[in-house]
């Protein structure tokens, strides 16, 4: 059996925490405003998955309303929705994600954002994609107001 699933997140430019993006640290860029670090690529991640196991979303399961999740690590999170999946049944397929970022660069962080995911969601490389684009200047991401991420899952029966 297979299950597909869709996440989707944005963040805001602003604050004073870091940039993190797919657990990776990029030294001196502007962080995204969040209840959390602020990790919009392992938020969307966890939505696709969650998605994926119909089991709501990320807010649903880390309310930002919650002082347990301030400034919570998105890795442990995503430890959390790989827990859930696994234990409804499923294990990954394949992980297919988009970064939607004017700025920064990203190529120079994609394999390191693949090694993490690989490492939380129990992957080998070739089932994990990271890639980035531009809006070519348009929108608030053209702007340089915030980051948009776009993730797809397919999972399989772990049996």
């Amino acid at each position: 059996m297979f299950r597909i699933g869709h996440g989707y997140d944005v963040h805001k430019f602003g604050g004073d925490k870091p940039l993190i993006l797919g657990g990776v640290l990029f030294e001196g860029e502007q962080g995204l405003i969040a209840h959390s670090d602020g990790d919009v690529v392992l938020h969307a991640v966890c939505d696709a998955l969650l998605g994926a196991i119909a089991k709501g979303d990320i807010g649903h399961h880390f309310p930002d309303t919650s002082e347990e999740f301030a400034g919570a690590d998105s890795k442990e999170l995503l430890k959390s929705v790989m827990t859930l999946v696994s234990k409804e049944g499923y294990k990954l397929g394949n992980l297919d994600v988009t970064i939607v970022a004017q700025a920064p660069k990203m190529a120079v962080k994609i394999d390191a954002m693949k090694d993490v995911l690989c490492a939380i969601c129990d992957a080998d490389f070739s089932q994990v994609n990271v890639k980035a684009t531009t809006t070519e200047k348009l929108g608030f991401v053209g702007r340089k107001e915030g980051i948009a991420v776009h993730s797809v899952c397919l999972l399989r029966s772990a049996s």
